[in-house]
């Protein structure tokens, strides 16, 4: 019988999102328009049920432990405009228009720095 479910997953039309041991999907965003990947953050069903409904990219927040949208409280909110979903349904990636910087530090995306000779540098914008 999980064979079924298996191959529907990997190869059908069906949404059958496959949540790891701890409850979560990792959702990598991306910005819909210069496809440059803003954040990495983990969705859990209630955040993945919001994030459907609403529209606006919802998280589950490991260090809360709670449900969390971006930018409830500075505004820079992900509005989403597709979700693209892995082979085996364990990832998603989530296009979407941000209002603002995507990274809690201010900076467009959480990947502002490369790893170089073994130090970080700052990319630039």
């Amino acid at each position: 019988m999980a064979h079924t479910h298996d191959a529907e997953r990997e190869s059908g039309t069906q949404f059958l999102p496959k949540f790891g041991a701890d409850g979560l999907l990792t959702g990598v965003v991306v910005d819909a328009a210069s496809r440059e990947v803003l954040m990495v953050a983990h969705l859990d069903r209630e955040a993945l049920d919001a994030t459907l409904k609403t529209g606006l990219a919802h998280f589950h927040s490991r260090s809360r432990g709670k449900l969390w949208c971006k930018g409830e409280t500075s505004g820079n909110v992900l509005r989403v405009r597709e979700i693209l979903v892995d082979c085996d349904q364990d990832a998603l990636v989530i296009h979407a228009e941000p209002a603002g910087p995507a990274c809690h530090t201010g900076a467009r995306s959480c990947f502002y720095r490369r790893l170089s000779d073994g130090r970080l540098e700052l990319v630039a914008d």
